[in-house]
């Protein structure tokens, strides 16, 4: 592997660290984690999602996942069933205060990413974005 090659990696590492800690920054006046935001996010476009899927969907391990779909739900942030209507596997949704949360939330976020990418023309930004998914599908993601 060249030093070049070395350097991506590096640099791909370097970008996702700081994009973490500037989103965990912006979430902080809303009380919410950049796991919690993953979470609360993947359920207004997935809603009924199975708490394994919502895991893996947010890189999370399912124990972790549980124990954070509890205190979501200690803040009426989300809603599941008691007892699943068929199978094991209990539903979660967002509740109304979770998806004003959410949404609160979103510009800031979004105000984030928009930082990040500021420096990028159009044309770079493309680029940018088939590479990384180039990177992606030759990992096997």
């Amino acid at each position: 592997m060249s030093n070049q090659q070395q350097q991506v990696g590096y640099v791909v590492k370097q970008a996702q660290s700081l994009l973490r800690l500037r989103m965990e920054e912006a979430l902080h006046p809303y009380a919410l984690t950049v796991s919690q935001y993953s979470c609360l996010h993947r359920l207004l476009r997935d809603p009924g999602i199975s708490a394994a899927a919502l895991a893996r969907a947010t890189f999370m391990t399912r124990q972790s996942m549980n124990s954070m779909l509890q205190q979501l739900l200690e803040r009426g942030l989300v809603d599941r069933p008691a007892r699943p209507e068929s199978g094991r596997a209990l539903p979660t949704a967002l509740t109304a205060a979770g998806a004003d949360l959410l949404a609160a939330a979103q510009a800031d976020v979004d105000g984030v990413e928009e930082r990040m990418l500021s420096g990028l023309s159009p044309s770079e930004l493309i680029s940018l974005t088939h590479g990384l998914n180039a990177c992606v599908k030759a990992l096997g993601g």
